[in-house]
């Protein structure tokens, strides 16, 4: 029987998703004082409720009862811990928060003309990095499109293709073409307007004098040049096709938006001409190379799977590893019987990598708005910033969300911006990998070189969690190369739209943070001895970013399995919390979401605790074990992702067992315990009707049971036998290359040889 795919029907758009696709505004709101004074009191209210606890509850109960019973004992101090660990989470969600606000107060946007004036000085060059694998072509499209269109000087954009590079299926082998040829598509579309504005931007500097005062019909003349960009992309825009919130984000924010902007500039210019003045000379210069650059990014595909010489291991960030080690050289190729291999050469080579000041690593799912290259490129240029080494904005969401589980997960998102940009406040930043702008001679201080096969492996990023940018920035911070986020919005990313692919994104989150723990407290000690000031501040926010994710799930079960003692529980647990989800409550309104949202992300949280445990529990097994945990990537694709069986039905089994807790406790006159297992109950139990759907449920067990039915029908071939046919022929290229140690081509005791696999695939 053929096998069964995985993928169920296309989705619908839900009841209760999000209706408006307008996105927040690229600056943020600033902050009045009152927000900034409550913030602060928010934190100082957090800590004296806690300690009010401890004094009124914890330590009032040994006092009056001492130790009466050991397992009142460990109760009380195991529930101490669970409410501490909780509560830091939720102080320094505030002490994050805070934070942000302080820097959207105090961020001034730099003005257009002195970003034209640096750059008109400055062309440092910037390669986009876009790793992608078995991505949907119109999701790659867009991302292409986005970098394509940065306004910057000198810029090569490059999609990494991580597919198998000779796929049988049919489908697969389409969509794959489809990739390789999106670089060229959009080479060609922007043939047209490159030549147009080159061949502008040359007459105008070979005509003009520098020292010379422009004309009026000078200005009319890139006054129109402007209008004419703006008609092209406006023309563009409106053959786009949309089929989703995604698609018309991109025609209104990156399209319409960068046209409306070039629209204005040319209705300035000719403001200007009608009024009889004229900008200078050098301000019309930078006007046309900015239409240039605006339109002449260098587009191109790099397969690494297409060469034996370069790591084949399944995960971003070796990907990008094996493109940035080429990056500056110039190689030969040459076929053996492992496949293509390249070997660097001083001479012409057959192609050549170009080097560059600048990185930017662009997830295929990540659209950037049209300036995020040259403010970002701007502010590392700045001499206080020498060592910046990484630079971003957090991704926001896209909005308009065509399911509720993607507009709750938008939430999730945006408030995470927020804290993110708190963290630079304190300097506690992390490299968050949508997108970021990355300081090249930063790569190369934290880069290790191994040998694998005979060939150098190079690790710029680290693999060895699945959380590859975080453990990068303990890396860079052990070398004295700090992390700021950018406080605006420029970069936006797709959020998970079903319950399936929201597992996979989740299960990733969680796993890695324990492991990079151990790798950050050498660095803290390291910095400490150089000298260098760690703050409390910065240390207790870079812990709880890596491991709140494990003790919150554990103080969760806790919380939920335990029927604590009725003594233990006080209404200053809940005023202790109080401030939090407030200031979460009003994160969430400011962001666009409703003031209920609060309690729609506990109960989503409630349902996730199994798949962040599930992450916590790999983490633990690849301390134990030493084996790297394979990358998972997040399915980005027009149908539903099927979610695996535990997932699905543990939400189940949280919602039943906390109704069978709230009757026990309700029995015997356990109220504060029946309450929370009641909140529980109905939170988890909306949730899932809401983000999983009672019908998707069904069909996702359905397909889980069943699934061991389907099995792949695979021919048999000749290499299925231990035992080889004493009639082969030798492959006589792969026994040259790998001698005799390698299974597949080697000599038997026999004297046969084992035919070896097809050199393409081997590659």
């Amino acid at each position: 029987m053929p096998a069964s795919p995985k993928t169920a029907p296309q989705r619908k758009r839900q009841w209760g998703a999000e209706r408006s696709t307008e996105p927040l505004p690229t600056i943020h709101v600033r902050p009045s004082d009152r927000q900034i004074a409550l913030a602060r009191l928010a934190i100082v209210f957090t800590v004296i409720f806690w300690f009010l606890y401890v004094l009124t509850t914890i330590i009032y109960q040994f006092l009056e009862n001492g130790t009466e019973s050991f397992r009142f004992t460990i109760e009380a101090i195991s529930y101490l811990i669970v409410v501490t660990f909780l509560s830091f989470s939720a102080l320094m969600y505030l002490v994050a928060r805070q934070g942000a606000l302080i820097r959207f107060r105090d961020h001034v946007r730099v003005p257009r003309a002195e970003l034209d004036r640096h750059f008109g000085q400055n062309h440092s060059s910037m390669t986009v990095l876009v790793p992608s694998y078995s991505e949907e072509p119109q999701v790659i499209r867009g991302t292409l499109w986005s970098a394509a269109l940065q306004e910057y000087p000198e810029m090569r954009v490059v999609l990494l293709v991580d597919d198998p590079p000779f796929p049988t299926d049919p489908e697969t082998a389409a969509r794959l073409e489809r990739a390789r040829g999106m670089a060229d598509e959009i080479t060609d579309a922007l043939a047209e307007p490159r030549g147009r504005f080159s061949t502008a931007r040359m007459n105008f500097e070979f005509d003009s004098v520098a020292d010379s005062v422009p004309t009026i019909e000078t200005v009319r003349q890139l006054a129109y040049q402007y209008f004419w960009a703006a008609d092209w992309l406006e023309t563009m825009a409106e053959n786009e096709t949309i089929d989703d919130h995604v698609d018309e984000f991109f025609a209104d924010q990156v399209l319409r938006g960068l046209s409306n902007e070039l629209a204005l500039v040319g209705t300035a210019l000719t403001a200007a001409a009608d009024q009889g003045e004229t900008p200078t000379h050098e301000r019309l210069a930078e006007l046309y190379r900015r239409l240039d650059w605006t339109f002449a990014a260098d587009l191109t595909t790099f397969e690494r799977k297409k060469y034996a010489s370069l790591s084949h291991e399944t995960n971003k960030a070796m990907n990008l590893n094996s493109y940035i080690g080429l990056m500056g050289g110039t190689y030969d190729t040459e076929e053996t019987a492992a496949g293509l291999v390249l070997r660097p050469t001083t001479g012409p080579g057959d192609f050549t990598v170009p080097d560059s000041e600048y990185l930017l690593t662009l997830d295929a799912d990540s659209v950037l708005l049209r300036d995020y290259c040259l403010r970002l490129v701007y502010f590392l240029e700045q001499p206080e910033n020498e060592r910046v080494a990484v630079t971003q904005t957090p991704y926001s969401s896209f909005r308009g969300a065509g399911t509720r589980i993607e507009r709750l997960a938008g939430g999730s998102t945006d408030i995470q911006h927020l804290l993110h940009q708190g963290m630079s406040y304190y300097n506690a930043a992390f490299w968050v990998g949508a997108n970021a702008v990355i300081r090249k001679r930063a790569l190369e201080d934290i880069v290790e070189v191994e040998t694998v096969g005979g060939f150098d492996v190079k690790r710029y990023v680290q693999d060895r969690t699945v959380i590859e940018d975080t453990e990068s920035s303990v890396d860079l911070g052990t070398h004295r190369w700090s992390i700021v986020n950018y406080p605006e919005r420029l970069s936006y990313s797709a959020t998970p739209p079903d319950f399936g692919s929201l597992v996979v994104q989740r299960r990733r989150w969680a796993n890695g943070g324990l492991l990079i723990m151990p790798k950050f407290l050498r660095q803290v000690r390291d910095r400490r001895a150089r000298g260098e000031r760690v703050t409390f501040t910065e240390f207790a926010l870079r812990a709880n970013y890596m491991s709140s994710i494990a003790w919150a799930s554990f103080g969760l079960v806790f919380l939920l399995a335990y029927p604590y003692d009725s003594r233990l529980l006080s209404p200053l647990v809940l005023l202790t919390a109080a401030p939090y989800f407030l200031a979460m409550g009003f994160d969430l309104r400011n962001a666009g979401y409703k003031f209920s949202d609060i309690g729609r992300i506990y109960g989503f949280n409630l349902i996730l605790l199994p798949v962040n445990l599930a992450g916590v529990f790999k983490s633990l097994e690849q301390a134990i074990t030493v084996k790297k945990i394979p990358f998972s990537r997040t399915p980005k694709v027009k149908n539903r992702t099927a979610a695996p069986f535990l997932y699905v039905v543990s939400p189940y089994v949280i919602v039943i067992f906390s109704v069978v807790t709230f009757v026990r406790d309700m029995s015997v006159g356990n109220w504060g315990n029946a309450a929370f297992a009641a909140f529980n109950a109905l939170l988890a139990g909306g949730a899932i009707v809401a983000y999983i759907g009672v019908k998707n449920s069904i069909v996702d067990i359905w397909l889980a049971l069943t699934g061991w039915l389907f099995v792949d029908v695979k021919s048999k071939s000749t290499t299925d036998d231990d035992t080889p046919d004493r009639d082969t022929p030798i492959d006589w290229r792969s026994v040259l290359y790998r001698g005799d140690s390698d299974g597949r081509g080697s000599t038997s005791i026999s004297g046969k040889v084992t035919p070896a696999s097809d050199s393409k695939q081997a590659a």
